[in-house]
């Protein structure tokens, strides 16, 4: 398997960051990690790169699995909401202005998905609802849509507009709602052990999308299906079959 090891000196976060690329071909996907999550833990204990081995090695998607900093934002009880709002805002900034420009470079091509599991879930679909010119294709795989567990209702507006579930309702783009009817958009949740609140903000985001008139597949798997990565592992796999990668 073809891999590539990235790093650099961030300006919009003020020290070095990491990422991974797995893949010489194929659809463009950033992967975003679980909560407090690394660079390489798709490869680790997460066990996903295995699991998409076969897919990547055929040359049908490329992997690019980037760092978070959620313990200096979201995570970060040490400072005030509003401040962790803020903090995530310069990873945004990161993203857009530095990673992405990287992957265009690096692929050639203009646009990319974005996928991830649990809070990587929540990254993906505020990254992909704030850009769809950047990013037309989401996989969420059990995740919260809303970032209410972290700030309450303290964060301020940068809260709000970091929050799917809080935004989307209010939103009147049309710009930006005909590019998500042209984009691919799958959630993905299982109704068994730890699912529970992730359930229900995928039924809300479910309620939201229907009512813009933007189509998207919710595929609820079973009660069975825990919130754990033996799942994720054969989530994301049959996720990526059924639009065509």
């Amino acid at each position: 398997m073809h891999t590539e090891y990235h790093r650099w000196f961030s300006p919009a976060l003020g020290h070095e960051m990491e990422l991974k690329v797995y893949g010489h071909y194929g659809q463009p996907v950033m992967v975003f990690p679980a909560q407090n999550g690394r660079w390489y833990d798709w490869e680790g204990h997460a066990g996903m790169v295995p699991a998409l081995a076969p897919m990547i090695e055929a040359g049908r998607v490329k992997f690019i699995c980037v760092d978070s900093i959620d313990w200096q934002s979201w995570c970060n009880q040490s400072i005030p909401p509003a401040q962790r709002a803020r903090r995530h805002n310069d990873y945004e900034a990161y993203i857009m202005q530095e990673v992405v420009p990287f992957v265009q470079r690096h692929t050639g091509l203009p646009t990319l998905w974005v996928t991830g599991c649990s809070m990587g879930a929540y990254h993906a679909a505020n990254f992909f609802f704030k850009h769809p010119e950047v990013f037309d294709g989401l996989i969420a795989l059990s995740g919260l849509y809303q970032v209410g567990g972290f700030v309450g209702d303290e964060g301020g507006m940068d809260a709000y507009f970091n929050s799917p579930l809080w935004y989307l309702p209010n939103l009147t783009d049309e710009a930006k709602l005909s590019a998500y009817r042209r984009n691919k958009i799958v959630f993905a949740v299982g109704q068994g052990r730890w699912e529970e609140e992730c359930l229900r903000d995928t039924r809300a985001m479910q309620e939201v999308l229907q009512q813009k008139g933007v189509y998207a597949t919710f595929d609820y798997w079973g009660h069975d299906v825990d919130h754990d990565w033996p799942w994720w592992q054969k989530m994301l796999p049959y996720e990526l079959e059924r639009l065509g990668v």
